[in-house]
This record gives C-alpha cells, structure tokens and sequence, in this order.
C-alpha cells in the first residue's frame, strides 16, 4: 500500500479511536443529569438503613434524576455499624477510595455530603483522592478539629456508648484505642495538644498538624465549593465550633476560637485561607440539634450546591 494511503488510514484510525474514547466517556453520565452525589452516614448508622435512607430520599425528591451513592463500608448492616465504632479510619477511607474510583457513573465528578464524623472522613477523601475529582463538598456537623466530650452517643443508653466514653476517657491515645476506636482517632485533647499531635493517627494528619502533604492542601483547593453545616443546639458535638474547625483553646476547655485564629488558617496549612479569599468557603447555620434541619431548609439552602 502506498505511503500516503497508509498514512490516510491510520489517521483515519486515530480520528474513529478519539471519537470512541469520547463517546465512552460521556455514555458514562448525561452531561444534561444532575451531578451524582455521595453520602457518607455518621456514627451507630449504616449506608441505607432508616436514618441515612431519609437524607437519599431527600436528594432523590429534590435533585430529580440524580444518582445517589451512600457509602457501604461493610458487608451487612450490623457490620457497617460496628465498623463505624471500631474499624480504622484511614483504612475506611481507602476502602470508600476504592469504591468510588470503581463507579463508572462518578467519572466526571461528584458532589459529595458526610454527615457528622461522615464529614471529616469525606474530607479526607477529597484531600487523599483527587480522582474522581470531588466537586462540591457539605458537611453537616462534621468535627473537623474533632471532639472533647461525647456527651450524645447514638444509643445513649446502650453499653457501646458507655464503654466508648470510658475507654476515651481513660486512653484515647494509646496504640490500641488508635488503631481499633474511631472516635479515639478524631479525639482532641486541648489539656495535652503534644500528647495530641503525636499520637491521633487520624485527625492530627489530615489537619497537617504532624508534617506538611502539600497534596492534601492541593486536593482540597480543587473543591469549586466547601461547605459546613454547623447546629447551633448540638447536643453530640463538643465543642460545636469544630463544625467549623473552631475548637477550645489550648490548655483549658471552656475559650474556643475560630478558624480564622487557628494556626491552620493563619500558616494555611490546608488551603482554607486561600479557599476562603476565593470565596469558596461557606459557613452555614441551622437553629436545631445534631442533624436536625426541615425539607425547607434543605431544598432552599443545600440543593443549589448538588445541581
């Protein structure tokens, strides 16, 4: 074959393999859908129980067309349950990593909500795994400098909550509590911040309190919108100024300051303080306890983040 016809076919080759690629890659979501949307429940909840199955149905009625993804992290109810105490955060992010670079409907990108400690660990995604490329991030009463007190455990009355109060109390650094409590491994102790830095295997690291990941700080400042939910009369969350990485200042735990004081924003560790300048930071407020907000509220104030 001549020259110039072998040339003609194989750009002809490249041009149909281009074309393919391209139509793969927007067969995997109508550019005129919604943008997907994933959730990732809170603690003593699971992915599609009653609780979290409220907040799906919500987008569903709200964002018509939408896919929701609400995480699974565990074969069956009682595990997710379970594992949202007792299994490793670090390794719940991977595994929520792991799921979402797997769907096909999440290619070209995803708003995402974490509800309470669904927050911070949402976060930690979107700070450790750029691809698929988190659009929007909303937390709702996520404890994003963690928590000094659980006083509202889900199931207060049960002995999993009791124990886990105990065990925070007496040794939320140790080795053991570190690598086997989840709430241990966002627990702030602000009577001892070294002891904090030192040992949180969790918290203290995506806060770029240990060393500085400079891909955490350009992961996050990829987000088009970061969004935090704080309830003025949460009764789970102290101090309730983490909803918005406030938290007690150091030494005591009565004074709390604000993000704009800490050191995270000041040095901007996290990109929070550019993110803020570029108006990409948004502080919300509801007048209620820990997740409690109306279907009003959440059509007029969140909805125009998920479209």
């Amino acid at each position: 074959m001549a020259p110039f016809a072998t040339g003609c076919l194989l750009l002809l080759f490249s041009f149909c393999s281009v074309r393919q690629t391209a139509a793969s890659w927007n067969s995997s979501r109508n550019l005129t859908e919604p943008t997907p949307v994933v959730i990732w429940h809170g603690m003593g909840d699971s992915c599609c129980e009653e609780f979290t199955l409220k907040f799906i149905k919500l987008v569903e009625e709200t964002v018509p067309g939408s896919y929701v993804l609400s995480l699974k992290i565990g074969k069956t109810v009682q595990e997710e349950i379970q594992n949202s105490y007792f299994m490793n955060v670090n390794y719940q992010v991977k595994l929520a990593c792991n799921i979402l670079s797997k769907d096909t409907k999440l290619q070209n990108g995803y708003n995402a909500m974490g509800f309470s400690q669904g927050g911070q660990f949402m976060r930690a995604v979107a700070q450790r795994c750029p691809s698929p490329a988190m659009i929007n991030l909303i937390t709702f009463g996520a404890q994003h400098q963690g928590v000094y007190g659980l006083p509202h455990c889900p199931g207060e009355s049960s002995h999993v909550c009791n124990w886990i109060r105990k065990m925070l109390n007496e040794g939320a650094y140790s080795s053991l509590l570190q690598d086997h409590l989840v709430q241990a491994e966002y627990w702030h102790d602000p009577l001892n911040e070294a002891l904090y830095r030192n040992k949180s295997i969790f918290l203290a690291e995506i806060n770029q309190e240990k060393r500085i990941n400079e891909s955490y700080k350009d992961n996050l400042m990829k987000l088009k919108k970061f969004v935090m939910v704080k309830f003025l009369k949460d009764s789970m969350v102290d101090p309730i100024d983490s909803e918005w990485f406030g938290f007690y200042k150091a030494g005591q735990a009565k004074e709390t300051y604000s993000l704009k004081e800490s050191v995270l924003y000041q040095e901007d560790r996290l990109g929070l303080k550019a993110m803020d300048k570029a108006s990409k930071l948004e502080f919300l407020t509801v007048d209620g306890d820990h997740l409690q907000f109306s279907k009003e509220w959440f059509i007029n104030t969140i909805v125009p983040y998920l479209k």
